[in-house]
Parts: structure tokens; sequence; C-alpha cells
């Protein structure tokens, strides 16, 4: 059975490598996405392979929005994996210095999104009696460096979710675990860090690799692992 999957977030630069990586296992892929450009360039950069792919331009921090969604992915068949690959990045002040605003925003991106996003799919899942689900934290999860609070907490608060989350779906056949990536090697971060040795942070498309493990049926005996991919950073 050719395997579906709901990619979150995915035309950003982590998302896209990882819908590329399941197109070129034959996977059938939905992507939500919020720029039409980058859902045009994902579909350029596939070839042949986009006429297995669907875009579906969705706030995944809106609960109607992402319950509309994956009652149109399941009205017609199954969802055998989703990956959440949405999340924000702030930082540069100490707690006291922080606005409020800062840390709602990387709560809701990165960790809104992901619980909205489980919630809807978790029980069709349970209903086929198999799934998985792929959430994106970060290093930060557990290495809370200075200035980045917000964003280290909301990340912490992901993991712990997927981690529950895994003990709820116990002996289900439904998995959840965690991905928790160092700083990705994207033209973003190059841009924003220009002076960094690159060769130090893990590809897109390396992060793609553990993902597709684990929403393989050779990860059937895996949830509620954090894995880290931090490379040589």
């Amino acid at each position: 059975m050719t395997q579906r999957v709901l990619i979150a977030g995915g035309t950003g630069g982590l998302g896209r490598a990882v819908s590329l990586a399941f197109l070129n296992q034959s996977a059938k892929v939905a992507v939500t996405y919020r720029s039409e450009s980058e859902f045009a360039a994902l579909k350029t950069a596939a070839g042949p392979a986009s006429a297995s792919l669907e875009g579906n331009q969705t706030d995944a921090t809106d609960e109607a929005a992402v319950s509309r969604l994956i009652a149109e992915l399941t009205s017609n068949g199954h969802i055998d994996a989703m990956v959440n690959t949405i999340g924000g990045y702030s930082a540069g002040a100490p707690l006291w210095q922080t606005d409020p605003n800062i840390l709602d925003r990387m709560f809701t991106l990165n960790l809104r999104a992901g619980y909205l996003l489980a919630r809807a799919v978790v029980p069709v899942m349970l209903k086929q009696g198999s799934g998985a689900v792929v959430n994106i934290a970060a290093r930060a999860a557990v290495d809370h460096a200075a200035g980045a609070f917000a964003y280290a907490a909301s990340k912490a608060a992901a993991v712990a979710m997927i981690d529950s989350l895994a003990a709820d779906l116990k002996g289900t056949g439904v998995r959840a675990n965690s991905v928790l990536p160092s700083i990705i090697d994207t033209e973003a971060n190059r841009r924003a860090m220009p002076k960094a040795d690159f060769s130090k942070w893990p590809t897109p498309e390396e992060i793609a690799k553990v993902i597709l493990f684990l929403c393989s049926e050779d990860a059937r005996l895996i949830s509620g692992a954090s894995i880290p991919v931090y490379g040589a950073a």
C-alpha cells in the first residue's frame, strides 16, 4: 500500500527536504504551506513526483482550519504519518527583557501547532490501528542557552507533549516521536550567522533521513523517543 503522509510546513527549509524525501520513496504527500511561491518551488523541485504532491494553504495554529484539513485528507483515504516541521525562533534578550508577545508567539508556533495537528490526526490513526507522528523540536529543548528562554521553553514543552502522547498511545499501533536538530544548514540560518562553520550543521536532507526511518515499519518498536540530530556542533 502506498504510504500517505501529511507534512505540516512542508515547503520550508526543513519541510521541503522532508517532502522531497517522501516523494522520492513514492509516497503520496500532502503539505501545508503559507507561501504560494514556496509551494510552486516545491512542485518544480519534485519533478514528475509532483503528481503525488498535494498542497493545502493552511494556518496550522488555527483549530478550525486544522480540523477541516484532516477531514478533507481522510475523506477518501488514510494517513500513515504526520510530520510537523512548523516552528519559529526568537532569542537575544534575557528573560526580564523579553516581551510577553514573544513568549506567546514561540508557544503558538512551537507547541500549539503540533498539538492541534496531533489532536486532529491521532483519532484517525487510532481507527486505522496504525500511524506515526513525528514532531520537530530542537536541541534547545534540552540545552537551554542564555537569552533564549521562550524558544527553549516552547521546544521543551513540545518534547514533553510528544512523550506524554506516546504514553497515551501505548499498545494502539500508533507511535509518536520527536526529532531534536541543532542549527540546521539552511539558507536562512547561513544568512543569520555568516561567520559560523556551516560544515558542523546537519543538513535538511540528513534530518529527513531520520524522519523517514521513524515513519517506516522498521521503526515500529520506537515510540516516545527524542532523537538528537546535532551534526558536529
